[in-house]
């Protein structure tokens, strides 16, 4: 089995367009069960490199999610992170913003949870839903109390567009490592677990009136992500657009990302000076004549 992390990362500078992209791939293995005992090795080789990431302190991960209400956001996180250092990892999950982030500019409620050098830092939905949910629903920015004249520039979109492309290029000169993952949903495949759901007990509680309201807004909204994709994918941030359709494969692609972007970072575990080496072997000997 082979995963390319480039296979679902378009290219810089081209344009996004959604429906040219698959929900769906190919089974990587025969059955579920090897599925998940291969993304458990990704996820102990990742957990391998966290503790590298930590002791280095050189860099930080962002892992932002995205994707269509159902594509498995939560899942995602659950099975690709459940075994690393919750020292080491934090997880932020954006929804409406209160009435203290609508004061601030939309870059301002996530660039307080920004990870640390030697920490993942993951974003269940992130500034994105500021060219996205907000350009579906165009009259949410009337809590935003802009500025009249601000709302009124032709530029508006790519304006926000430039702002988070600016933000990521700040980030990467200072360190943070963005991996942002599309999950590329099917409207078939929601309306099937939106049904599940619904018929399951355990899960029912995760269904809301208002993700059938939002389905009505599908093509809208598939027209936002490809605009937003198309402008912020750059090489200090690429996207990638994983098919989603099938939760197994879904969560190896994104594992195999992850773990090959940390993978690539030139770190190692701190080397202690010549000095710094004498004092600890003078400890090891006092604690040896204990």
């Amino acid at each position: 089995m082979k995963i390319n992390p480039a296979d679902y990362r378009p290219r810089p500078g081209q344009p996004v367009d959604l429906a040219q992209w698959p929900t769906t791939v190919a089974k990587f293995l025969e059955s579920d069960a090897k599925c998940q005992k291969t993304l458990k090795e990704h996820v102990d080789a990742l957990i391998a490199r966290q503790e590298i990431l930590a002791a280095s302190g050189r860099y930080a991960v962002l892992l932002i999610l995205q994707g269509m209400d159902a594509a498995g956001k939560d899942g995602t996180i659950q099975h690709i992170l459940s075994g690393v250092d919750p020292q080491g990892c934090e997880v932020f999950e954006f929804k409406s913003p209160s009435t203290e982030e609508l004061k601030h500019d939309f870059l301002w409620r996530t660039t307080c949870r920004l990870p640390e050098r030697g920490r993942i830092g993951i974003f269940n939905r992130s500034y994105y839903e500021e060219v996205l949910i907000v350009r579906v629903h165009s009259s949410i920015l009337d809590g935003q109390n802009l500025p009249q004249d601000c709302r009124d520039d032709r530029q508006f979109w790519q304006d926000r567009y430039r702002s988070i492309n600016d933000l990521e290029r700040h980030l990467y000169k200072n360190g943070t490592r963005i991996i942002k993952i599309f999950l590329h949903l099917s409207k078939a495949e929601q309306k099937r677990r939106f049904i599940a759901r619904i018929e399951d007990p355990a899960k029912r509680w995760k269904f809301s009136s208002a993700d059938i309201h939002e389905r009505g807004y599908w093509q809208q909204y598939v027209k936002a992500y490809s605009d937003a994709l198309s402008a912020t994918n750059t090489r200090a941030a690429p996207w990638y657009i994983v098919p989603a359709d099938h939760k197994e494969s879904s969560r190896l692609i994104v594992s195999q990302i992850v773990l090959s972007r940390v993978a690539d970072l030139a770190m190692s575990y701190p080397q202690p000076s010549a000095s710094a080496r004498l004092q600890l072997r003078s400890i090891v000997r006092q604690l040896n004549r204990e």
